[in-house]
């Protein structure tokens, strides 16, 4: 029997997927527990239309971050922490910092998304990586002042 699966199922396939299963595998467990259904014309178009929404959502989120990292290209965020008279700083600048700085220049770009091995914690101009997409990233200069 041809069934659509709702749900990834361990050695069977992923979601989305159309598989051929044993009649009484497919009736007794997959169609009971609602991790498939029959794969009759209706459930298969409708499988298709939902795939290519999805991709067409995905090339949208795309195109918006190859936008924003044009835009994030050229720009540099300038922080100030405090500082000793011996140029030690107090506390670090961490990607929640960079983030508010670049939300006050108009970019609007999650913490997490920006790539930080350690904390900066010295005076200085750095080089970082902003990751926007999976498949788009920016490098971003970060110049931290005394304050």
């Amino acid at each position: 029997m041809k069934v659509l699966l709702l749900a990834d199922v361990r050695g069977t396939g992923k979601k989305g997927e159309i598989k051929e299963v044993a009649d009484g595998y497919a009736n007794n467990f997959l169609i009971k527990t609602g991790k498939a259904k029959r794969a009759d014309n209706g459930a298969i178009s409708e499988n298709n239309n939902r795939k290519a929404a999805n991709d067409y959502h995905k090339e949208m989120e795309k195109q918006a971050a190859q936008e924003l990292g044009k835009k994030m290209q050229n720009a540099t965020v300038v922080l100030k922490i405090k500082c000793g008279e011996n140029g030690k700083t107090f506390g670090s600048v961490g990607s929640k910092e960079i983030s508010e700085g670049l939300k006050k220049l108009g970019y609007d770009v999650d913490k997490r998304k920006i790539e930080l091995k350690d904390p900066i914690k010295t005076v200085g101009s750095y080089v970082i990586n902003v990751k926007l997409h999976s498949e788009v990233s920016v490098k971003l200069n970060i110049q931290i002042e005394a304050e």
